[in-house]
C-alpha cells in the first residue's frame, strides 16, 4: 500500500519535531514500539477514540513510499490495516500539516 498515512500530534509534540526535525513517537509509540499512523479514512476514528476533547492538534501527511519495510500495515482497531512506522520520522517526511483546534 502506499497511499497517505497520518500522525496526529499534540501541540509540544510538533512544537519539538520541528526544532529537532525528527520525531521518535509519542508515549504510547514508544510503549508499544512503533510510531501509531491513520489512513484519511481512519483520522476521524481516531481523532474520536484518542484525542477526544484535546486542543492544538497537528495532523502531519505523510508519504509512506520511502520507509520501505519499515512501514508495515498491520491488523488494528476492528481487523483494519492500520500504518505502523517502524522507525523514527523525519520531518522532511511531512508533505503537509494542519491544525486542529
Amino acid at each position: 500500500m502506499s497511499a497517505a498515512a497520518f500522525k496526529i500530534l499534540t501541540g509540544p509534540e510538533w512544537a519539538a519535531f520541528e526544532r529537532d526535525g525528527v520525531f521518535r513517537g509519542a508515549p504510547i509509540d514508544l510503549k508499544d514500539g512503533f510510531i501509531h499512523l491513520s489512513t484519511a479514512e481512519q483520522l476521524e476514528e481516531t481523532l474520536a477514540l484518542h484525542f477526544a476533547d484535546q486542543t492544538g492538534l497537528v495532523i502531519a501527511e505523510i508519504d509512506p513510499a520511502p520507509f520501505g519495510d519499515a512501514l508495515r500495515w498491520e491488523a488494528s482497531r476492528g481487523g483494519q490495516l492500520f500504518p505502523h512506522l517502524y522507525a523514527d520520522l523525519p520531518l522532511s517526511a511531512v508533505k503537509v500539516h494542519s491544525r486542529r483546534d
